[in-house]
């Protein structure tokens, strides 16, 4: 009896431990309960807000345009998104307005980019010529009134200048039109249709187009691009990869169907803007030279009819009266021909060199005429005339700023 009493009183101290471990008594080691964790986890305590008399307010929420860590899964688009960061808050959205009737109405838009550090803006001169008043405005939305520097009708460049612009915004750099190459990648960067802080990607698919100006006469070195341009874009900067401007977009080709991109767009040459920009900032104009001859290249019909023993050069179809190149004595076509079913202009010089450089093209006269010359100045031209090579020289004459008449024989 004595032993079923000690062995009922250990059951009994048995099972008086496990419920009390199953009820979540302590036997020297803390337990915490589900409803005691719910009650430790927050990091901080609730107070009760604070009264004060100076508020401040956070920024204004906004939509980044570039994230702070996209995901890049090539070095080019590394190499984009860092060049769109650094660049865009340098283009700006130029509108502009007129007068109608009694009122002042806005009558266009376009893009620029900050010039220099003195809040000059380079752009279009066909989107602020005529205009009344220019409003600019900057990618963080700052809006300033501007006023016109200087334009320049035979390069379609014109400056604009605010007094203010945002920090971040500086002056973008120019680069050099011998570092620019067919199938080099390039951005253009503006507000196509008014959709601020567009970027676009492309190659350059040309060079040494020759586009119109205002003026009767042509823009030489000008950059062909496939990267989408279009109506806005209009002064906006062509950037390579460093950022550098190597244009400024000018012009599209529509194809005649609609005002959109049809995957050919032109831009000023940066050798044309870095030329004309510092005498629109300076003088507000820029007087350009005059050599005042028309034509085109020797082709090899025209070579055949003339019966010429040179291969490359710029043919004289047209002499300006009056202009420096009828004074010197230079001439043009004289009478026609028919070969080969063909009707042939013959008679006119050939020039094959001005001032020692050789000319194979009559883009060649152009582009040294425009980036090397100036009013006043005296040039030698090496011309081939009854198939014999002679020198002529000539003084240069500052542009007409109306109509020319071509010399009639």
């Amino acid at each position: 009896m004595r032993l079923n009493k000690s062995l009922t009183l250990i059951i009994i101290v048995l099972m008086l431990v496990l419920t009390s471990i199953a009820c979540g008594f302590s036997l020297g080691t803390s337990v915490v309960a589900p409803a005691e964790i719910n009650r430790i986890q927050p990091t901080s305590a609730i107070r009760e807000p604070a009264t004060t008399q100076n508020v401040e307010f956070s920024p204004p929420l906004a939509q980044p345009t570039v994230a702070s860590a996209p995901l890049l899964t090539t070095n080019e688009e590394a190499i984009l998104v860092d060049l769109y960061r650094r660049v865009n808050p340098s283009v700006v959205n130029v509108i502009t307005y007129s007068k109608q009737g009694n009122y002042i109405v806005s009558s266009g838009q376009g893009s620029g980019f900050l010039y220099d550090a003195n809040g000059h803006i380079v752009t279009n001169s066909h989107v602020v010529h005529g205009s009344d008043q220019i409003e600019v405005l900057f990618s963080n939305g700052l809006s300033e009134d501007a006023r016109l520097v200087g334009e320049d009708l035979n390069s379609d460049l014109a400056v604009i200048k605010v007094e203010n612009y945002p920090a971040e915004a500086q002056p973008l750099t120019l680069g050099h039109i011998e570092e620019v190459a067919v199938g080099q990648t390039v951005v253009a960067l503006g507000n196509p249709f008014g959709l601020d802080g567009t970027l676009t990607k492309g190659i350059i698919s040309a060079l040494g187009r020759t586009i119109p100006a205002l003026t009767p006469f042509s823009i030489p070195q000008s950059i062909q691009t496939d990267a989408p341009i279009n109506p806005g874009n209009s002064g906006g900067p062509l950037l390579n990869l460093k950022g550098e401007v190597i244009g400024v977009n000018a012009q599209i080709e529509t194809g005649g169907n609609s005002r959109s991109n049809s995957g050919v767009g032109f831009a000023i040459p940066v050798s044309i803007v870095a030329r004309v920009v510092p005498e629109l900032i300076t003088n507000g104009k820029f007087s350009w030279s005059w050599l005042g001859i028309a034509g085109g290249n020797l082709n090899s019909t025209v070579r055949k009819a003339m019966d010429l023993n040179v291969e490359r050069g710029a043919y004289v179809s047209e002499v300006v009266a009056g202009g420096p190149a009828q004074q010197a004595g230079i001439r043009g076509s004289t009478r026609q021909v028919t070969l080969d079913n063909r009707i042939v202009e013959i008679g006119g010089d050939v020039i094959i060199g001005i001032d020692g450089i050789e000319v194979g093209t009559f883009e060649d006269i152009l582009i040294y005429i425009a980036l090397n010359t100036q009013p006043g100045q005296r040039v030698d031209l090496t011309i081939v005339r009854n198939g014999k090579t002679q020198n002529v020289t000539l003084t240069l004459q500052p542009r007409p700023t109306g109509s020319v008449e071509f010399d009639q024989r």
